[in-house]
């Protein structure tokens, strides 16, 4: 098990188009980062468009949220775009 390093939040982004195994991705780094180093995980929705929105597009994910259901989901729990200029903002 990793050593706990305190107060710290990540932020996950899913961009460009659907493809296989990103739920898998997501709930492993949910695990990783809640269970093994105690950081807080925060999901961007709909990926640069979801940050590029006020507020930010985004929601807490925890264990419960990235149970072996997601595993089972097409797509990603979080939404994805692959359209638009994000550098054009």
């Amino acid at each position: 098990m990793a050593k706990k390093t305190g107060n710290r939040t990540i932020g996950v982004l899913t961009s460009g188009g659907d493809c296989a195994g990103l739920n898998a991705v997501i709930r492993g780094i949910v695990h990783r980062a809640t269970l093994g180093y105690g950081w807080e995980v925060i999901g961007i929705k709909n990926g640069t468009f979801g940050m590029m929105q006020r507020p930010i597009g985004c929601q807490h994910l925890s264990i419960n949220d990235v149970n072996t259901n997601v595993l089972r989901q097409a797509g990603t729990i979080l939404g994805t775009i692959n359209y638009g200029n994000p550098f054009a903002y």
